[in-house]
């Protein structure tokens, strides 16, 4: 019995999410299916996480077990075969029995896009969220400065989320701009449901004036106060890595 760790990119437009749903095509359903055809067997595979409808991965990482005998390498172009153009499997290699694509990771890194213009742009609408103005990106950079650290989130994740610890450590939160892009960054321990999605919603508010940088610091020192929930869309959202071995840890 192997244990095969992949890492995969998709453009999560088209898709329900990651995980598999009754009524929608997910990320997950199609490299089931496309382990079934390489390998004849029925596999379960493990995602580090469930990525939203329209969220899109440049790292994501997920991991099966199989009686297969093809090397661990080979499983990556053989999987490509059998999955359309917008997902992709970079790489496959042998992990440890005990390894799991979500138990095992340390953390993780996701970015977050946004493209400003008046009109909007046809090319990045499934890639960035649209903004008309440029937002302030001093009180931007204010705003990812407070929530670097450790702290109860509570106030940034969806209403359903049933987590019960809902403490989270941003190793680095940080913003890259160069006119008409902006992206924010983020690398942490683990993120709850929708959190980066909400804290650039609340980031991006600061920026175009329409959210005083002390409402994050509220949410933060009153996490679980009643506040009103912003999301940032969907299509905006990448996730870029997962970490697993101390060394891959950022080091600040």
């Amino acid at each position: 019995m192997q244990t095969i760790r992949m890492i995969i990119e998709y453009d999560g437009t088209g898709y329900c999410g990651w995980q598999i749903q009754p009524n929608g095509i997910s990320i997950q359903e199609k490299l089931t299916d496309a382990l079934t055809a390489v390998t004849g067997e029925k596999v379960t595979v493990h995602g580090s996480g469930r990525t939203d409808a329209g969220v899109h991965a440049r790292g994501q990482c997920a991991s099966f077990k199989t009686k297969s005998r093809i090397p661990a390498n080979r499983f990556a172009p053989a999987l490509n075969t059998h999955l359309p153009p917008d997902i992709c499997v970079l790489e496959t290699r042998e992990a440890s029995p005990d390894f799991h694509a979500r138990y095992s990771a340390l953390g993780k890194a996701y970015s977050y896009h946004l493209h400003v213009h008046p009109q909007g742009s046809a090319l990045l609408r499934n890639a960035a969220w649209q903004l008309r103005q440029w937002p302030d990106t001093a009180k931007m950079e204010a705003a990812l400065e407070m929530i670097t650290g450790t702290h109860d989130f509570a106030a940034f994740r969806a209403a359903n989320s049933d987590v019960k610890d809902t403490v989270r450590t941003i190793w680095k939160a940080s913003l890259y701009h160069r006119e008409p892009h902006l992206r924010i960054t983020y690398q942490g321990n683990g993120f709850l449901y929708k959190m980066v999605r909400m804290l650039s919603a609340a980031v991006v508010q600061v920026g175009l004036g329409k959210m005083p940088l002390e409402a994050i610091r509220e949410r933060l020192n009153h996490p679980a106060a009643d506040y009103r929930k912003l999301t940032a869309p969907p299509q905006g959202l990448f996730l870029d890595k997962v970490y697993y071995e101390a060394e891959e840890l950022p080091l600040f």
